[in-house]
């Protein structure tokens, strides 16, 4: 690696060096780079905002022989409001008693005997979560659709309880399909999305993913249709994409569909030319581009997707996959590494702070004992919660973790002194590339995963003692 010629950047790296892989604990090796990262990540301004980006999330997935190695890849950018706080909080597995009641967002339900441990990327105002993982190797993420079924006022569960419900329920992709559908017909979904007064709501599409499938489940108000995804790659956003490649749907779909006049009964049913409105929200409409830029992007590294490229298609500005326009952008990102061989541990990688391109992916994996990183968990209200009290969300509350606060303060200063981004680009991902270097290593079973189970709380209180 050759220092930047009059580059302070170049200086500093000019100066380190690094421990051998042969002769040095692996995990230091991976907080040295993961440091350095953060260094350069926190001064690369090449992120422009797009003037008119569509507004959606976008989720991904690459199966064998889509992946390069023998491992499932599962990634999600969540695009939220732009003041908007995500936060990364994990929860162990639990036994509940017999007849207690769960709180969700909005409404209670009857809780499991069993549930299992969770990592969950979230807005910090809700119960539920945009996309997460559980120990089950079960990864879930969630996006917004509207469609010819109206959506019902009042409220019930969100989309995003559903993805944690699935993960705290589901040991598999189709079991949390499973637990998702049965708890969407028999509660309904809706309710305020979002932390302001003004009502927006809609209905959902989901990815489920585990070490062995995907599936796509997409839903109009109860109804749903499945689809299931065994090799190869798959993309999802703000639009309904299951055709008549249907692989489960609820008992009523098609009976629903042709007394609306929707579907005459004959020939073949199409779940999207069914369902889909026949004048569509603006925001559907530009979320076409995104889901064509996705599809794209995967395509384009079909054969070959790894971790890494499953970063880069998260962090693409110009396809808006990596939003930041007007008052929305990407508010957490998430990457996950499933391995078919069940002997070795799932990778989970998330933000904890908004835009991709100017944050570090943190792994995370689930062992005995681990840490519970308080400082990317908001603070908590109580009953004095704006979400908790009715009228709802008539007050604001400062919802910023350590975490957050520590990237934001570091991106008002340093975007006053852009002049080095272009020029240490190239070194950004040299040096996550070393980092993702490391971790393959331990799933190729030179490291045990038990050995790096701290790995996430190590990462995030280097990023923040660093911004300190």
């Amino acid at each position: 690696m050759h220092p930047l010629p009059g580059s302070s950047v170049g200086q500093t790296l000019a100066q380190l060096s690094f421990p051998s892989s042969e002769n040095a604990n692996r995990k230091n090796n991976i907080l040295i780079i993961f440091h350095l990262i953060v260094f350069i990540c926190n001064i690369d301004v090449l992120a422009h905002r797009m003037a008119e980006a569509p507004r959606s999330c976008d989720c991904f997935v690459s199966l064998p022989p889509g992946s390069r190695d023998d491992h499932v890849i599962f990634g999600k950018n969540s695009d939220r409001p732009r003041d908007e706080v995500q936060e990364v909080a994990s929860y162990p597995a639990a036994s509940h008693p017999p007849g207690s009641m769960l709180e969700c967002t909005y409404i209670q339900i009857p809780q499991v005997e069993q549930t299992h441990a969770v990592i969950l990327s979230k807005p910090a105002w809700m119960w539920g979560a945009e996309m997460g993982a559980n120990d089950q190797g079960v990864c879930i993420g969630n996006e917004a659709v509207w469609t010819r079924e109206p959506v019902c006022p009042g409220e019930a569960l969100l989309g995003m309880d559903l993805v944690r419900l699935g993960l705290e329920r589901g040991d598999s992709a189709w079991a949390a399909l499973a637990v998702i559908t049965g708890l969407l017909e028999q509660h309904g979904q809706g309710g305020p999305c979002r932390e302001d007064p003004e009502p927006f709501s809609y209905h959902n599409t989901f990815l489920l993913v585990d070490r062995n499938e995907a599936w796509v489940l997409e839903t109009a108000g109860r109804l749903w249709v499945a689809q299931k995804v065994t090799e190869g790659v798959k993309n999802i956003s703000n639009q309904l994409t299951i055709g008549a490649d249907i692989a489960a749907e609820h008992p009523e779909l098609r009976s629903v569909a042709q007394a609306q006049g929707w579907w005459d009964g004959e020939g073949e049913f199409n779940f999207s030319e069914a369902f889909s409105p026949e004048n569509p929200p603006a925001r559907m409409e530009m979320a076409k581009k995104r889901y064509k830029g996705g599809t794209e992007l995967l395509q384009q590294h079909d054969g070959s997707v790894t971790a890494e490229v499953m970063m880069s298609i998260l962090r693409d500005k110009p396809s808006g996959i990596c939003m930041d326009s007007g008052g929305f952008c990407t508010t957490g990102s998430m990457v996950s590494v499933l391995p078919k061989d069940t002997s070795l541990p799932c990778i989970h990688f998330f933000t904890a702070t908004p835009d991709p391109s100017r944050s570090i992916f943190k792994p995370f994996i689930f062992s005995e004992g681990s840490t519970r990183v308080l400082r990317v968990v908001s603070p908590q209200f109580g009953p004095d919660d704006p979400v908790r009290k009715q009228p709802r969300f008539q007050t604001q509350v400062d919802r910023r973790h350590d975490l957050y606060k520590a990237h934001q303060t570091a991106l008002n200063t340093l975007e006053t002194n852009p002049d080095e981004g272009l020029a240490i680009y190239e070194i950004l991902r040299d040096l996550e590339s070393q980092c993702l270097s490391e971790i393959s290593a331990m799933l190729s079973g030179e490291i045990s995963g038990d050995e790096l189970g701290d790995l996430f709380f190590d990462c995030v209180d280097t990023e923040i003692k660093f911004y300190e």
